[in-house]
């Protein structure tokens, strides 16, 4: 993989940038998106645009956001000048004229946006996607195109699902759909939405069927502005712990009429798209959340180290450099996911839930961690960057990154464990190499091509290959026969849920029942494992902090520890090459990512 470095163009772009239009983020003539070159030009001009995060007086920098967090509002002019960008082209695929070709090129670059402030991110931009999704996996024609138009034109999209999308909230009620003689009457309430307000098209995820089943909901198209007087009725905005600028409020449908043209897909589709749609978001997701955990990174080395160019010294030095190897691990799941939906699109499924199982708890963890380090400033909003900590504490189970964020992964993986034991642990090929190289070539995601159940576990796969490859430097000194040593542990873990998932029933409560949740637990360790191990291996030695093993050694550690694997003592050296890198990258303006790119302008 190829980092990224700071270039003049970017600083030279952030005196005029502010008056850039949306050609200057997407000029015409150029690329729609299709490399990874065009994704970095794209988030490099986006951060020109944004200016400086830690200035004072820049209206869109953290003070001015945290503020705007504060009064609970949205940064309007932040949001006014993402509009000025045509963002929402990001969420449209190329085909119908936007930018979007492949879900690691959208987060790549979106990440700017979310690395100041993730609620600006759901309110402004990525719920359009979230909502979009289910129309790019199975719209028509007409419907796809309409969709664009109205992303290409700056308008939102909201998502009303049955299930969740943002907060716990939004279990508490359910929309139902019947059929008549010129479509479906809606009815039903829900009273935590994003942009419920505020949206030009909502998709809705309403019950069509009566019995329980895969069969139970369709989804349709909604334009706000035709509903009959008396048939929606707008409730009250909810205010949440955290995501404080988004706005949430409910909506109700007393016999709303609904025309037969705005069902998507067929009559109780619903669940089958969502389980396509939702791979696709957790993962996004857990891609950009990852750079606002950097931010708060940052704030910490800040601290910690007295500004740039300074080092850290005594007990602040173990956790800065083990949430930067975290954050290097969730990187390292997040993008070879993104990258699977486009190059193994009926296999992914899996991933995505346990990407999205592990990746917040590593985040959760990680402020933890950084509470140490930034004590009272954490909290304490008077500095430009001391806030991030608690508006991320804040935002993530917002984001949907809580506890019921949790739940719904573990019901995609648990009931695949007993037949990924009997029939693909050690017994699968690899996966491409392809998979785990961010510079590689890949085909566009397809929405359409989304799997929902079995294609095997091809991570798994890849883990035992690592541990085969790295099997002559067991018992060797220094990081690499600690690497060595790694590999081969995970994979004994590998063979021991093996057995032990072979045991659990094919259906039943065992299944709910927290045995079966701890072997969930320990198996998306072994497959964050398999990531650090792919991207590691992936390394053509451009970058060689990521070509060296010191980093996936902390990151292998951490995370064995996390799930009972034994864990040897670390080779002397490790977490000084590891805090050396943290270091290098904060005095040079640098992202705490695996593309490590110019995170100022």
């Amino acid at each position: 993989m190829r980092t990224r470095r700071p270039v003049d163009a970017t600083r030279e772009l952030t005196n005029a940038a502010m008056t850039t239009t949306a050609e200057t983020i997407h000029p015409p003539g150029t690329p729609s998106g299709r490399t990874a070159a065009d994704a970095f030009a794209r988030a490099a001009r986006l951060e020109a645009l944004l200016g400086d995060p830690y200035d004072p007086a820049n209206p869109h920098g953290l003070r001015a956001l945290f503020a705007a967090d504060a009064r609970r509002v949205p940064p309007a002019e932040t949001e006014s000048l993402l509009a000025g960008t045509g963002l929402g082209a990001e969420f449209v695929p190329a085909v119908h004229g936007g930018r979007l070709t492949r879900a690691d090129l959208l987060v790549r670059a979106l990440r700017p946006v979310f690395r100041r402030d993730v609620a600006l991110g759901f309110g402004y931009g990525i719920t359009s996607l979230f909502a979009a999704g289910a129309v790019w996996a199975a719209g028509d024609a007409r419907q796809r195109q309409d969709v664009a138009d109205l992303l290409l034109r700056g308008g939102r999209a909201t998502i009303l699902h049955h299930e969740l999308a943002h907060a716990n909230a939004i279990l508490r009620h359910e929309f139902s759909a019947r059929a008549t003689a010129r479509g479906y009457r809606l009815d039903g309430r829900k009273d935590v939405i994003i942009n419920a307000a505020r949206a030009d098209l909502q998709v809705v995820y309403a019950r069509t069927g009566t019995a329980r089943g895969p069969r139970s909901h369709s989804v349709f198209l909604l334009d706000p502005r035709c509903a009959p007087p008396g048939s929606v009725r707008h409730l009250p905005r909810v205010e949440l712990p955290g995501m404080r600028g988004a706005l949430f409020s409910g909506l109700e449908f007393t016999g709303a009429p609904v025309p037969a043209g705005a069902l998507v897909g067929g009559t109780g589709d619903g669940v089958g798209l969502a389980l396509r749609v939702f791979q696709v978001n957790r993962s996004v997701i857990c891609g950009l959340v990852t750079a606002a955990a950097g931010t708060v990174l940052d704030a910490a080395v800040r601290s910690a180290a007295g500004g740039r160019g300074a080092t850290v010294t005594g007990r602040r030095r173990a956790p800065l450099a083990g949430v930067f190897a975290d954050l290097l691990a969730a990187d390292a799941m997040s993008m070879v996911v993104l990258r699977a939906l486009s190059l193994l699109p009926d296999r992914a499924h899996l991933f995505a839930a346990a990407v999205k199982y592990v990746v917040p708890d590593l985040l959760r963890e990680g402020l933890q961690e950084l509470a140490t380090v930034l004590g009272a400033r954490g909290f304490d909003h008077a500095g430009p960057e001391h806030g991030a900590l608690d508006k991320l504490v804040r935002d993530l189970p917002v984001a949907g990154l809580g506890h019921a964020g949790s739940a719904s992964c573990q019901a995609v993986l648990v009931p695949q464990l007993r037949g990924l034991a009997e029939r693909s642990w050690f017994a699968e090929d690899e996966p491409p190499s392809g998979l785990f190289r961010a510079d590689g070539e890949l085909p566009d995601l397809d929405y359409r091509l989304l799997g929902i159940a079995g294609g095997g576990d091809f991570m798994a796969a890849s883990l035992v290959g690592s541990a085969a490859r790295l099997a002559g430097a067991r018992g060797a000194p220094g990081a690499r026969g600690a690497l060595a040593g790694l590999a081969e542990a995970f994979v004994t873990e590998l063979r021991a849920l093996r057995e032990q998932c072979r045991r659990l029933p094919a259906s039943g409560t065992a299944l709910a029942g927290p045995a079966a949740l701890v072997l969930a637990d320990r198996y998306t360790g072994v497959v964050a494992a398999a990531a650090v191990l792919g991207v590691w291996e992936s390394q053509d030695g451009t970058d060689p902090f990521l070509a060296g093993p010191a980093w996936a050694v902390l990151a292998l550690s951490r995370l064995a520890g996390r799930i009972g694997v034994p864990v040897p003592t670390l080779p002397a050296g490790v977490q000084e090459e590891v805090l050396g890198e943290l270091l290098r990258r904060q005095r040079a303006g640098l992202g705490y990512d695996l593309d490590a790119v110019a995170h100022t302008p």
